[in-house]
C-alpha cells in the first residue's frame, strides 16, 4: 500500500488517491467513485474540495470545450449541459455585465466564464460568503481562448448582486 495520510473530519475520512485504489483493491467495502480532497481553512480544520462542476454552454461553443478540458486536467469531474445559458446565470443571479460564454457551478459556487485555476481554488479552499466568480467576456489567453494574455484578468466576486474584486491575475 502506498503511503498517504488519512485525516478524520467529522465521521468523515478523507484520504488521498492513492489509499483509495490500494484500498479498492484489497477491500470488499464499497468506497467513493471519487477521492474526497481536502484544504485547510483558517482554523486549521480540513474540509472537502469540490471536484466535481457542471458547465452550462451553447452546443456549439469550441472555447467552452477548451474550458471543460481544462477543467478535467485540473482533476475536476466535469458534467456538461448544452442549451440557452441565460436561465442558469439567472438562476444564480449573475449580473448580465458579468456573463460569459458558459457559467459553472461547483458545489454552492457559479464560476463564470474562463476564470483560471488559480481563482477556483482559492473560492473552493476559502468558501467565501459569496455567490460566485465571474471573468467577463472572453480574455484572451484565459483557459479555453487562443492567444496571449493581453492584461491583468480581474476576477470579480459576486454577492447579492454586489460585485467586489475577488483576484486580480
Amino acid at each position: 500500500m502506498t503511503k498517504a495520510s488519512l485525516m478524520f473530519v467529522g465521521t468523515t475520512a478523507v484520504i488521498g488517491i492513492a489509499t483509495v485504489m490500494a484500498l479498492r483493491l484489497l477491500s470488499p467495502v464499497a468506497l467513493p467513485a471519487q477521492p474526497v480532497v481536502s484544504a485547510a481553512t483558517a482554523s486549521g480544520a480540513n474540509v472537502p474540495v469540490e471536484t466535481r462542476a457542471t458547465v452550462y454552454k451553447d452546443p456549439t461553443c469550441g472555447c467552452c470545450e477548451g474550458y471543460i478540458a481544462y477543467l478535467r486536467e485540473q482533476g475536476f469531474t466535469v458534467d456538461v449541459v448544452n442549451g440557452t445559458t441565460s436561465k442558469i446565470k439567472e438562476k444564480y443571479r449573475i449580473p448580465e455585465a458579468l456573463w460569459s460564454c458558459h457559467t459553472t457551478v461547483i458545489g454552492p459556487y457559479f464560476v463564470e466564464g474562463h476564470v483560471p485555476i488559480v481563482a477556483v481554488r482559492k473560492l473552493l479552499e476559502e468558501r467565501p460568503a459569496i455567490d460566485g466568480i465571474a471573468l467577463p467576456g472572453m480574455p484572451l489567453g484565459t483557459p479555453g481562448m487562443p492567444g496571449e494574455k493581453q492584461e491583468p484578468w480581474t476576477i470579480t466576486a459576486v454577492a447579492d448582486g454586489t460585485e467586489s474584486e475577488f483576484l486580480v491575475i
